[in-house]
């Protein structure tokens, strides 16, 4: 068990995996924890869990050993420049430890928008929502003034949650489009994988259950075996059997191309969402969505005038 104080600034899913997933493993207790918000109703999760919560994020920093921050890319600049203008520096600054999980924000913006720290330690990592069953895949890179021990110390809480690899940060982004995101491209194909036998037939719960034990089983055969997937493929595959059959469609609907692109598509959004052109396309798809609503209604009101004058002419 560590004995650190953990913070974090911003309490959403990834939050809360790496939060409750360290809390169900015994690693820290929930006594240890301080989880900021702007507003207190949306962290009622964690205080489920016994955690203690506020809307000030000057009090996770200036309490906590290792801070999180959690926010989203966008409202990275707001949230550092708030956080400026209230901090007390204290000579326990230089100790303390920040984590980002902001996809796309390279180590050297964190650093800049957090350089009112005296002698920063700041640490860029891109975790996955499976921490939360510590089933997790994070890589991470560090910064300048971070020391073998607080890597050691970040190391133990994300290890304990998966598996965590140091790597150069030049690679964060490229690894990010796989274990960042390929979660929901793992939950999409069970989900296929449960409506085929659906289709078939299968009762629904059981259909999951079986797709699920599918991905899991092939996914440790992998891991325990050591041998590539395209072997372990042709070893269930019978000459003239049902599974080449069932091989040969989703070749045809080029299935791996279409997850090679995804995991290069999400790749490159990682990266865009650091830039200020990616925040501000952040922003205009919410402008958009309610843009689109508002068109939506307007288009409903023309036709229902129009449909009335039409009825009044007859």
């Amino acid at each position: 068990m560590l004995d650190e104080k953990i913070g974090f600034i911003g309490g959403g899913n990834m939050a809360f995996a790496i939060g409750s997933g360290l809390i169900n493993r015994g690693i820290i207790k929930t006594d240890q924890v301080l989880v900021s918000g702007p507003t207190l109703e949306h962290l009622q999760r964690w205080r489920d869990l016994g955690v203690a919560t506020t809307n000030d994020n000057n009090q996770v920093v200036d309490k906590m050993d290792t801070i999180f921050i959690c926010v989203k890319p966008h409202i990275l600049k707001p949230c550092a420049e708030e956080l400026k203008r209230n901090h007390r520096p204290s000579s326990k600054d230089k100790d303390k430890v920040f984590v980002s999980v902001l996809a796309g924000v390279n180590l050297k913006d964190l650093e800049a928008s957090f350089s009112f720290i005296d002698n920063l330690k700041m640490i860029r990592c891109m975790p996955n929502t499976p921490m939360q069953v510590s089933e997790g895949c994070t890589v991470y890179s560090s910064g300048s003034h971070v020391v073998e021990h607080d890597l050691e110390k970040v190391h133990i809480m994300l290890n304990s949650l998966g598996i965590a690899q140091h790597i150069p940060e030049s690679m964060i982004n490229a690894v990010s489009g796989l274990s960042g995101c390929g979660p929901a491209f793992v939950y999409t194909i069970i989900e296929a994988l449960a409506d085929g036998a659906v289709k078939n037939g299968v009762p629904r719960q059981m259909a999951l259950q079986l797709a699920v034990q599918v991905v899991l089983g092939a996914a440790k055969t992998v891991m325990i075996t050591g041998k590539h997937p395209a072997i372990l493929r042709d070893e269930v595959c019978s000459p003239g059997g049902a599974t080449i059959v069932g091989v040969h469609e989703l070749e045809k609907g080029n299935l791996r191309a279409t997850l090679m692109n995804a995991v290069e598509l999400s790749s490159k959004r990682c990266a865009d969402l650091g830039s200020d052109e990616g925040s501000m396309i952040q922003i205009l798809n919410s402008a958009t969505d309610v843009y689109n609503f508002i068109e939506t209604l307007e288009q409903i009101f023309v036709m229902d005038n129009w449909k009335t004058s039409r009825r009044s002419k007859r």
